[in-house]
């Protein structure tokens, strides 16, 4: 990572900490009445939740909301799914996630800032959900196995990021064969310059470091997504929009040398069901897991 990438890390980092201070100052003051929400405009934050939503979970949780939209609206996700949310701040997704997935699924949230992760995990103790899990770390280099994530998740971060083609590898690399991403994030008009962009806000305001829609959409597929859809739900400046984005990982793979392992309607992969989980084994029962695996040179290992 050059400096000026590091750099423009670091100020992100710095913003999305005092945020989460904000928060934390806000819900320890003496005389105020609860948390204090961040400073966002009208576009961004937890107005966008709906209020039934929003019932039930921490107030810290929804103050801290600093998003351009409702992926868990979106993403369709269902009992028993496995959920990683990019850049998961105060955990308002996460939470959501993990009523909407059960008590059979689980809920990950990644987050770089450590500010956010004390009060995301501080938010899921009040919260008292039991399926979830907070990861420090980048979304550029995802602290977990591949091939074991039903559904990625993001708000408003993937723009954020220095280095959107390793957010997108990375994303693939973790959801399994037929998983999906149901991510909400800033894109530009393809008329827009990169120039032009910067000028319609700051790096970390969400709006300069935005993809046009031709180049998100050329990012997911280069690394391996397919349907890709990306709708702009509401404009955040001029040229600028909030966008669903769509996408998933095909649940069969091409064959051939370094291609992926392929996985049959049935969730089996390279003659092992229920791959990548406890309950995985081989469809021949005259031999083992690691054996199959290995036979037909299985990329799901863990």
């Amino acid at each position: 990572m050059n400096e000026q990438s590091s750099d423009l890390r670091e100020t992100v980092r710095q913003r999305y900490a005092a945020a989460a201070t904000t928060v934390t100052e806000g819900a320890a003051a003496c005389c105020g009445s609860g948390p204090t929400a961040v400073e966002v405009d009208a576009n961004f934050g937890s107005g966008l939740y709906d209020a039934d939503e929003r019932a039930g979970l921490p107030a810290e949780a929804v103050a801290a909301s600093l998003g351009c939209g409702n992926p868990t609206a979106v993403a369709e996700l269902r009992d028993g799914d496995r959920v990683l949310d990019l850049g998961s701040g105060g955990g308002i997704d996460v939470l959501l996630s993990a009523r909407r997935v059960g008590p059979t699924g689980k809920a990950y949230g990644l987050d770089m800032t450590e500010e956010m992760l004390a009060l995301a995990l501080a938010n899921a103790e009040k919260a008292g959900a039991g399926n979830v899990e907070f990861l420090k770390g980048s979304i550029e280099a995802i602290p977990l196995p591949a091939n074991t994530i039903d559904v990625v998740i993001s708000n408003c971060v993937i723009n954020l990021s220095v280095d959107k083609p390793a957010v997108f590898a990375e994303m693939f690399r973790v959801l399994r064969p037929g998983g999906r991403i149901g991510i909400s994030d800033v894109v530009a008009d393809d008329a827009l310059t990169s120039a032009q962009r910067a000028e319609r806000g700051d790096y970390v305001g969400c709006i300069a470091g935005a993809l046009s829609f031709a180049e998100y959409r050329a990012g997911l597929e280069a690394a391996g997504f397919t349907d890709v859809g990306i709708t702009p739900t509401h404009a955040v400046a001029d040229g600028m929009h909030s966008a669903i984005v769509r996408a998933t990982k095909a649940a069969t793979t091409a064959t051939g040398p370094g291609a992926p392992a392929a996985h049959a309607a049935d969730g089996s992969c390279c003659g092992v069901s229920a791959c990548c989980t406890p309950a995985e084994e081989a469809v021949d029962p005259a031999v083992g897991v690691d054996e199959a695996k290995s036979a037909a040179g299985c990329g799901c290992t863990s």
